[in-house]
């Protein structure tokens, strides 16, 4: 404040300062230890010119000092994990500050030794760290050890290397994590679009979160040589963000800022530190780029707010979570219909019920699925996001619109060259098509970009169609143990080991496969427990390569996996019979009936085929309705009903795809006389007609 008054002019340098009492640590050149971390975590709770210190020296102050200090209650601070209590230091109105007595100085310092007896039985940590208007001061003291490029586990990139650590959560309020989390979801994000950077994805970055971590350990584990971590508290409409970028493989900070401001300014909060991060790193944006930059998603809060309370949700997905990411990104888009990321996350949502047939545990029957995934993804696409270009390119590899499939794996790789899940798209895409040499590569990308994902079935994967089948067994082993629940793991492996002729370590492989399959089948109703994966079934794995799909064959034929029934080609083409308008199906070539049509029909002694799984239907069905689930309509219809003959298909309701691909089925299959009963059963009972079973 001395200083400050003979400046003139606006360039006054303001201090904050945090004082603990800990362990100082003085080793290789470098000041470090828990008294000088804590110092440095107090400081970031200071405001601007002033001043927070720990309980413990609190408690050692003398009462004569003249100094106001304020209780701030306990504080959960990064690399602490129990609380520390803090107060905030004033000078008393009317007191100065009493000054040094001048004296020699007592303290003789050798290379790697303190000698101050004063020092030995306790030190009074002292860390000053100033905002950015000190950076033309530098040289920034160093914070930590530094990290060894050699012992990196990645070879830094060709240009700037950044990892973004989870923001800690400052608020009173732990609810408030999401608002953490999402502040930077958006950074990674934001940063991510540059082309300029390399940026860890945030799957690697996320599993630091909570953990006393040295930003040496992670620039080594992730390979890089930035890190940027902060800090967020927000009460009520008040935000306050505290960010620095430090270069790992120096310990300095390139720049350490607080930004202040309210919700409504949270995008240009955000803006500044994605801009400070640029200018640090001597970024050249690409007018693209800087377009990007330019432009809002949305100017409001409240929608904003609700995005990140959705998006936490669908990260969690789970089919309870999923049912609660709805209703918040629904709010959001209710808020600000043209916020795009909002819909291409409700778009996500939705094409992940569908994908995992999670029709019961979330009342999203299939048909309301796929059509509130095309609504929201066409809202989506008026403003691109990689997410919406990736569930785009899912749906018609799907729909075996391949180049399609392609261009859109494209867009997402050029929207986000950051993002590691448009190159495992991308590998997907090149393996189905049979150009598995260029896969490798994208799903080395991928896992670079993400180094502690769980890519590593893909890269078997690939490396199983490349023919390398040693290095396929090896890799898909450390991914079975790596994540035990993903079935299709122990499939590859099974098949590489058939081309191995190790058909003995194959069998408990298979074992394992087989448990997978069962309970997948279980949870989704769809077939008996003793039902067995064959051959047959490979034909969903949208493979369009037919030398890929006769590789899986060979393999699997080695261990013991049976044939099952040959798919006649006409049995692919049901699909496109069958078209979505408003959630619900049309059937070309069916008759729709209504309930009481069908009830006619159904005294007429007309055979109903109810297409649900096996636990849906025992729990109430028309009577005399027999079960058959329409994977099994090829080759059971022909047990109930001739070709000629009158048969009428439903399942749960107009948003249930199964009666609709049932009776597409049976049309393809040469049945003349198809019903569609689009109502199903909930229409048969709320008509009143009799229901059988429990």
């Amino acid at each position: 404040a001395e200083f400050n008054s003979t400046l003139e002019g606006e360039v006054q340098p303001q201090l904050r300062m945090g004082i603990s009492l800990g362990e100082v640590i003085i080793a290789d050149d470098t000041i470090t230890g828990a008294g000088v971390v804590l110092a440095q975590r107090l400081e970031q709770l200071a405001e601007p010119d002033g001043v927070c210190i720990q309980g413990a020296a609190f408690e050692t102050l003398p009462q004569r000092l003249p100094f106001e200090c304020t209780s701030l209650g306990e504080q959960q601070v990064k690399g602490f994990e129990e609380p520390v209590r803090v107060y905030s230091v004033a000078l008393k109105a009317g007191e100065t500050i009493p000054g040094p007595e001048p004296r020699a100085s007592s303290v003789e310092v050798q290379p790697g030794r303190v000698r101050n007896p004063v020092l030995a039985t306790g030190v009074l940590g002292l860390v000053v760290l100033a905002g950015l208007l000190l950076a033309w001061w530098q040289p920034w003291a160093i914070q930590d050890e530094t990290a060894s490029i050699e012992q990196m586990a990645f070879p830094l990139p060709d240009k700037p290397s950044l990892a973004v650590l989870p923001f800690t959560n400052m608020s009173d309020d732990p609810e408030q994590e999401y608002f953490a989390d999402g502040m930077t979801d958006d950074l990674i994000t934001d940063l991510s679009k540059l082309s300029g950077l390399f940026v860890v994805s945030r799957n690697s970055t996320f599993t630091y979160k909570g953990m006393p971590v040295k930003v040496r350990r992670v620039a080594e584990e992730l390979g890089v040589r930035y890190v940027l971590e902060g800090s967020l508290r927000r009460a009520a409409d008040k935000v306050r963000i505290n960010a620095q970028l430090i270069d790992a493989t120096t310990g300095g900070h390139l720049w350490a800022e607080r930004y202040d401001g309210t919700i409504d300014d949270v995008f240009e909060l955000q803006d500044k530190i994605t801009q400070n991060i640029v200018t640090a790193l001597a970024l050249n944006l690409t007018t693209d780029e800087q377009d990007q930059q330019a432009l809002i998603e949305t100017e409001n809060p409240e929608a904003y707010d609700a995005f990140l309370r959705g998006s936490a949700h669908y990260r969690l997905f789970t089919p309870d979570d999923l049912n609660k990411a709805i209703s918040f990104l629904e709010n959001a888009i209710e808020l600000d219909p043209e916020f795009a990321r909002a819909h291409a996350v409700l778009a996500a949502t939705y094409w992940g019920i569908w994908l995992n047939g999670w029709y019961d545990k979330t009342g999203v029957g299939p048909g309301l699925a796929v059509y509130k995934t095309d609504q929201h993804l066409a809202e989506a696409m008026k403003n691109p996001t990689p997410l919406a270009a990736r569930i785009a390119a899912d749906q018609h590899m799907f729909a075996g619109r391949w180049d399609e499939a392609l261009a859109e794996s494209e867009r997402a790789i050029a929207l986000d060259p950051n993002d590691p899940e448009g190159y495992v798209a991308m590998n997907k895409l090149l393996i189905n098509t049979g150009r598995p040499a260029e896969g490798l590569e994208y799903i080395k990308k991928a896992m670079r970009l993400d180094p502690q994902s769980d890519y590593l079935w893909r890269l078997g994967y690939t490396q199983f169609h490349l023919e390398r089948y040693d290095e396929a067994a090896t890799t898909l082993l450390r991914a079975t143990r790596r994540n035990p629940d993903y079935g299709y793991s122990y499939l590859v492996l099974a098949a590489t080991y058939g081309h191995l002729e190790r058909e003995q370590e194959a069998q408990p492989v298979l074992s394992a496969f087989y448990d997978q399959h069962i309970q997948f089948c279980e949870a989704h109703t769809v077939i008996d427990e003793d039902n067995p994966y064959t051959l047959a079934d490979l034909g969903e794995w949208s493979i369009k390569d037919e030398a890929s799909l006769e590789r899986m064959r060979q393999g699997l034929r080695k261990v013991g996996i049976p044939e099952g029934q040959t798919r006649e080609p006409a049995d692919t083409k049901f699909t496109e019979l069958v078209t979505v308008l408003a959630g619900s199906f049309k059937v070309h070539g069916a008759i729709e009936i209504d309930a009481a049509t069908a009830k006619t029909l159904h005294d007429r002694g007309i055979a109903f085929v109810d297409s649900r799984g096996k636990g849906l239907f025992g729990r109430g069905h028309i009577p005399g309705a027999t079960n058959l689930f329409f994977h099994q309509v090829r080759d059971g219809l022909a047990e109930i009903v001739g070709p000629n003959d009158e048969v009428v298909f439903y399942c749960g309701g107009p948003d249930c795809h199964l009666s609709a691909h049932s009776s597409a089925q049976a049309i393809v299959l040469g049945y003349t006389k198809v019903y569609y009963f689009a109502g199903g059963f909930p229409a048969w009972q709320s008509a009143g007609y009799p229901v059988e079973g429990s």
